[in-house]
């Protein structure tokens, strides 16, 4: 066990104590540290709390970072598009069809599962068994750059840039309709769509600040391909913004029309270009995945 220890001061209080250590440890998920919680380890003042508690001025909060597990999840030789690496970062060109981490129902044939073998042991334990190196992930349907930390200090460093915005993270992306605007900027909360709960939706009530860039690429007749960066990044958010604005992505069957006049297995969106700062020598790293085969055949036709 790691313990972290801090004392509450003025402008801090008010908070949820599992909203709060969120913030104040960004390499784990809030999900995680409420599990934590629950167990038993954390305390304010020396006495254990709830994830409800609301803070206050002065309170003393310590929590016991459990130390990282061994995977239970099994290493697979499944070939990976690396597009950088170096003792510390990896980042992949992710395939699509194949889910980043094991959940009910998919715990094979994942990136992790392809990650564990490529890395044989080097892998962050921050995030728990099923998520090992994992800071950020991509939808099943979406292809692209993906990045993945070797160690806890890399970990903790690339999760405090995607918290504070500052990764460089842009997408290629199809769109039914004629976008406009030459380019433009979608600021509109992102949280559970309220009638379907395995949907997300703009939440104006609930939902978490969301901020899309996008600009235009090239116009066709039916469909636009654009260019989004990601200022947040939010639960679909690209798929979600774009279609609050009337135009969902080409072969999104959860957001955009069912039927298209193409063969599609998903969403037409691609993680194009990341860019970070390296967590261990300060340089500024810029990694590109090129278009997937379908995607450049697709704009061929259009």
């Amino acid at each position: 066990m790691n313990d972290f220890k801090y004392q509450i001061g003025v402008g801090e209080d008010e908070e949820r104590l599992d909203k709060w250590l969120s913030g104040a440890i960004p390499a784990l998920s809030r999900s995680y540290i409420q599990k934590c919680i629950r167990e038993g380890q954390a305390f304010v003042n020396g006495t254990p709390c709830k994830a409800n508690y609301r803070l206050r001025v002065d309170d003393e909060v310590s929590f016991q970072i459990p130390d990282a597990v061994e995977p239970s999840v099994e290493p697979e030789n499944i070939p990976l598009s690396v597009l950088y690496e170096d003792r510390d970062v990896l980042v992949v060109d992710k395939p699509k069809g194949m889910v980043v981490h094991p959940a009910p129902g998919h715990y094979s044939g994942t990136l992790v599962n392809a990650v564990l073998y490529h890395c044989r042991g080097q892998l962050s334990g921050i995030n728990g068994v099923l998520r090992p190196g994992i800071v950020h992930r991509i939808d099943r349907d979406t292809t692209g750059s993906l990045i993945v930390c070797k160690n806890d200090s890399a970990h903790k460093n690339i999760a405090a840039q995607l918290k504070a915005h500052s990764l460089n993270r842009s997408y290629r992306a199809i769109v039914h309709g004629a976008v406009r605007e030459d380019e433009g900027v979608v600021r509109a909360p992102i949280g559970r769509d309220e009638r379907d709960r395995k949907r997300m939706a703009v939440n104006e009530k609930n939902g978490k600040e969301a901020v899309t860039h996008y600009r235009v690429l090239e116009r066709f007749r039916e469909y636009t391909y654009i260019e989004c960066r990601l200022e947040t990044g939010r639960t679909h958010q690209i798929r979600v913004h774009m279609t609050s604005i009337g135009h969902p992505l080409l072969g999104d069957e959860i957001y955009g029309p069912r039927k298209t006049a193409f063969h599609l297995e998903g969403q037409t969106l691609h993680a194009y270009c990341l860019g970070f700062i390296h967590p261990v020598n300060g340089e500024y790293i810029e990694v590109t995945a090129p278009l997937p085969a379908y995607f450049a055949h697709l704009l061929e036709i259009l």
